[in-house]
C-alpha cells in the first residue's frame, strides 16, 4: 500500500497547483477531493536495475489527495492519511489551518459521541465507558488544543487529523514556487532537469522531509523483469514488506533472501554479491534496512 498524505491549506494557498505539481495532473474539477500518484526519485533505484539487468525501473509512489476546503465534511478525506501537507503562504496561515484541524476533529469527536450516547443505552459497559472517554475528550478539543497533547487513548476509531504528521510547505517568497514546479512537471523529466541546471526539485525535499518525520525506510526487488522500490516505516519486518508488495506472498510467505544495495552494486551481480558472503536468508521478523534489497520467497 503507498503512502498517502492529504494537501491541506486556506483558500487561494496553492493546494490544487501542489497537486499538478507532485502528481503531473491538473485536477478535473473544484469543489470535490482530488487523488492523484506521485513518484519519489530514489537515485538507487536505477543502479539496482542495472545490476540485476531489470529493463523496468519502478520509483515508490505517495497517494496524494488533494482536499477542497477545511469544512469539517472536507477534511473527512484525509483522515486515512498518513500525514498533512500544508500549503501556506505565512506563519498565520499555519495558525489559522491548525485551528480549523482543531475545530474539525472537535466536530468528529461531537459526532462520535452522540452515536456511543444512543448505543451505550444497550446497557454495554464499554460503550459507558467509551462515552466518559469521549466527553473528556471533546473537553480538550473545546478547549482548543490539538488531539495529539491528550494524555489518554483515543478510540481507533477516530482517525483524528491533530495526532498526523504535519510538514508546511510555504508558497511564494522565500519558499516554493508551485506554479513553476506545476509547470516542469509537464515537460519531459529530461528538459525539467535541463531547467533547473542541476539543482533539485524544490519538491524533492518536501519527499524527504515526509520520510524523515514519518520514518520511512525504502526497500527494493528486482528482477528479470522489473526492479522496484517501496517504502515501510522503520522498525517493519520482512513479513510487512512481503504484505505490502502483495497479501499472497505475506501468507504464503517462507523466507527472504536479503543483500544491501550498495553491496549488491559494489559486487555487480546476486550470484556474485552471495559469494562474498553478502547475501543472507532471513526469516519473516527480520527488520528491513534502509537500501536492502529484498528476494522472497513464499508459496501460497
Amino acid at each position: 500500500m503507498s503512502l498517502e498524505v492529504g494537501i491541506v491549506g486556506l483558500p487561494g494557498a496553492g493546494k490544487s497547483t501542489l497537486f499538478a505539481a507532485l502528481t503531473g495532473s491538473a485536477p478535473e474539477s473544484y469543489g470535490t477531493a482530488h487523488v492523484g500518484m506521485a513518484s519519489i526519485a530514489d537515485g538507487r533505484l536505477q543502479q539496482v536495475a542495472a545490476v540485476i539487468g531489470s529493463p523496468k525501473a519502478t520509483p515508490a509512489t505517495i497517494r496524494v489527495v488533494d482536499l477542497p476546503g477545511t469544512t469539517t465534511a472536507q477534511l473527512g478525506a484525509a483522515r486515512s492519511a498518513d500525514a498533512l501537507v500544508a500549503v501556506v503562504k505565512d506563519e498565520a496561515d499555519i495558525e489559522s489551518l491548525q485551528l480549523e484541524l482543531i475545530v474539525a476533529d472537535r466536530d468528529h469527536v461531537e459526532r462520535r459521541l452522540e452515536k456511543v450516547r444512543k448505543d451505550a443505552k444497550s446497557g454495554d459497559p464499554t460503550l459507558k465507558q467509551e462515552v466518559g472517554e469521549l466527553e473528556r475528550l471533546l473537553a480538550h478539543a473545546e478547549a482548543g488544543r490539538p488531539l495529539r497533547e491528550y494524555d489518554g487513548a483515543l478510540p481507533s476509531e477516530l482517525e483524528p487529523l491533530t495526532t498526523k504528521e504535519l510538514v508546511a510547505v510555504v508558497n511564494g517568497p522565500g519558499g516554493v514556487d508551485l506554479k513553476l514546479e506545476a509547470e516542469l512537471a509537464e515537460l519531459p523529466p529530461e528538459e525539467a532537469a535541463a531547467f533547473r541546471d542541476g539543482q533539485p526539485s524544490a519538491l524533492e525535499d518536501l519527499v524527504r522531509r515526509l520520510r524523515e518525520s514519518l520514518d520511512l525506510v525504502t526497500f527494493f526487488t528486482a528482477n528479470e523483469n522489473e526492479a522496484r522500490a517501496w517504502t515501510l516505516r522503520r522498525g517493519s519486518t520482512a513479513l510487512d514488506a512481503a504484505a505490502t508488495i502483495h497479501t499472497d506472498m505475506a501468507r504464503g510467505f517462507i523466507r527472504c533472501e536479503v543483500v544491501g544495495w550498495s553491496d549488491l552494486v559494489e559486487a555487480g551481480s546476486r550470484a556474485e554479491a552471495s559469494r562474498r558472503g553478502l547475501q543472507r536468508l532471513e526469516g519473516k521478523g527480520y527488520v528491513v534496512a534502509d537500501g536492502d534489497v529484498l528476494t522472497i520467497r513464499f508459496n501460497v
